[in-house]
């Protein structure tokens, strides 16, 4: 297999680029931490990359909104580099505040082969406040999304005040009938929140935590799967371990759930 370069953004208040790029190393991927002026100003171009990741932080202080300034700022200095990094083909992933960055940019949910237009928003949780927890999460087995095939559920951290879903009515129905929705909040049995707190941590509309594109090759989700980068960063690690050595359950091993999100990109290079 080739090596597969993927582009880690950082910079202004992105804080989330180590542990992004240690799990596209685990993953099989050559990871870069690349600032964000650097693209801007050509001394890294993205055409070296098959993958690009927008991280979790608060760029610019979350200043105007969530990932607002970024996607303002990226869109009028290399949007047009952007929508031809799609239009090849490649993957984008947009975390938490890469997630708000993509809507803001139109790159999601990129409704009709529109990466322009802005048609969702990620606003202010309705419990008033950051939230910092874990999450259950149902995986759309039927969604096209490259980065959970072969996924069913997720448990991952969330980090946010403003992860709240929301959008039109036709854009939701058109969102549903695409299956473009990858991911919503879930109870501890798999069955869907609706609504409830803290299992759905916002109170996005449909438990939505995360789409893709009609493509499945850009996808934002507000939980962080590159913080689940190892068995112990999971909050029930001790009890788990304790149980795995009384002989109660198996021991975890292999890659964690996050990481395999990113497996499943570098994977899908490989495969074609």
């Amino acid at each position: 297999m080739n090596q597969i370069n993927a582009l880690v953004l950082t910079g202004y208040g992105l804080n989330c680029d180590h542990e992004t790029a240690y799990v596209f190393e685990q993953a099989g991927a050559r990871a870069e931490r690349v600032h964000i002026n650097a693209l801007i100003d050509g001394s890294v171009s993205l055409d070296r990359f098959q993958i690009m990741s927008f991280i979790g932080g608060f760029s610019w202080g979350d200043d105007h909104g969530a990932g607002v300034v970024q996607a303002v700022r990226m869109r009028t200095r290399i949007g047009d580099q952007l929508l031809r990094f799609v239009e090849q083909g490649k993957l984008v992933i947009g975390i938490c505040n890469g997630f708000q960055c993509l809507v803001n940019l139109g790159l999601l949910p990129g409704l009709d082969g529109d990466y322009t237009r802005r048609s969702v928003a990620l606003t202010f949780n309705d419990c008033g406040n950051f939230r910092d927890d874990w999450v259950h999460l149902a995986v759309d087995a039927e969604s096209p999304c490259v980065f959970t095939r072969g996924i069913d559920h997720l448990e991952l951290p969330v980090r946010h005040g403003e992860g709240k879903f929301v959008t039109d009515r036709d854009t939701q129905r058109a969102l549903n009938a695409n299956r473009q929705i990858v991911l919503r909040y879930a109870l501890p049995d798999g069955r869907p929140a609706k609504g409830a707190f803290p299992h759905n941590p916002n109170g996005a509309m449909d438990d939505v935590a995360g789409i893709c594109d009609p493509t499945g090759r850009v996808f934002g989700l507000m939980p962080h799967p590159e913080a689940f980068n190892h068995w112990t960063n999971h909050p029930d690690w001790t009890r788990t371990r304790e149980l795995a050595k009384r002989g109660r359950i198996p021991m975890p091993a292999g890659l964690t759930p996050g990481v395999r999100v990113f497996k499943n990109a570098v994977d899908y290079f490989a495969a074609g």
